[in-house]
């Protein structure tokens, strides 16, 4: 068994075990070993800092309602309530800076440097599919990365802040420009991925979820879920069987949003993937 394959087997053991902080090390060392993802390996990755990651931005919005809530006279708990919520916010950003690390030292300088490679191969079906599967990691890779940079958004101070929702932004529009190159609102062309593709699906959801909630572009956030969700339902019959459970969901949480945010009785806190 190769050194990799044995870090791959210990994050799906860590996994099991609900161990996610030893999930994440071990995929981890996984990205930096300097090979191509698998599919698996690349969800792997994906489920193990989510959930460090979606642990503390948990806890940060419960700490940060109790601050809010408590009296301003009460000095003391006010004082132990902001050490508190620094700490998980210094433990939420060192995990996001390292995702972002991975992303841009190892991931997507690999998936590039791959996706090179396939293009100055001679023209064939086989190098057309390996480009083709690099360029859908690349998307995957950008909407993580549009991801923890709308994490740190969220919990910043004002001069950082403004700084992750530019590095959000562009990352999630440099994936949907490839995710939907060839698109037309009209004619509902397919893209790199076709408008049912649970990657393309989720992207459109945290995107409008950014715009609602980050940048508080209301209307945008509601056109983007909107175009995705129309696209999709148009492309239904050519849903593939094999990601059908995770498309029709992720179509229901945009359905969902769409509906909250069109509502009188708008909510604080919207879905995501």
């Amino acid at each position: 068994m190769t050194e990799q394959k044995v870090f791959v087997s210990k994050a799906k053991l860590a996994e099991q075990a609900e161990r996610y902080e030893d999930m994440s090390n071990n995929m981890k060392a996984v990205a930096q070993i300097g090979q191509i993802l698998s599919q698996e390996e690349r969800n792997l990755l994906s489920v193990a800092y989510k959930n460090v990651v979606g642990a503390r931005r948990s806890s940060w919005r419960v700490i940060e309602s109790i601050g809010n809530k408590t009296d301003e006279k009460d000095t003391q708990k006010k004082e132990i309530v902001k050490e508190y919520k620094e700490k998980i916010e210094k433990e939420l950003e060192d995990t996001c800076l390292e995702v972002l690390s991975l992303l841009d030292d190892h991931l997507l300088k690999n998936i590039d440097a791959e996706i090179k490679k396939g293009k100055d191969a001679e023209a064939g079906s086989d190098a057309h599919t390996d480009v083709n599967t690099a360029v859908e990691s690349k998307i995957f890779y950008l909407k993580m990365k549009g991801d923890y940079y709308r994490y740190l958004a969220e919990v910043s101070a004002k001069a950082n802040r403004t700084e992750y929702v530019e590095k959000s932004e562009e990352a999630y529009k440099k994936a949907l420009d490839i995710t939907t190159d060839g698109d037309t609102d009209t004619t509902g062309k397919i893209g790199m991925l076709q408008p049912t593709h649970p990657i393309r699906l989720g992207l459109a959801l945290n995107f409008s979820v950014f715009y609602y909630e980050i940048k508080e572009e209301k209307q945008k956030a509601c056109d983007l879920a909107k175009t995705a969700f129309d696209l999709a339902i148009a492309e239904l019959d050519s849903l593939n069987e094999d990601s059908y459970k995770d498309s029709t969901l992720i179509m229901q949480l945009l359905r969902d949003n769409l509906t909250l945010w069109t509502s009188e009785d708008n909510q604080d806190e919207q879905e995501e993937s």
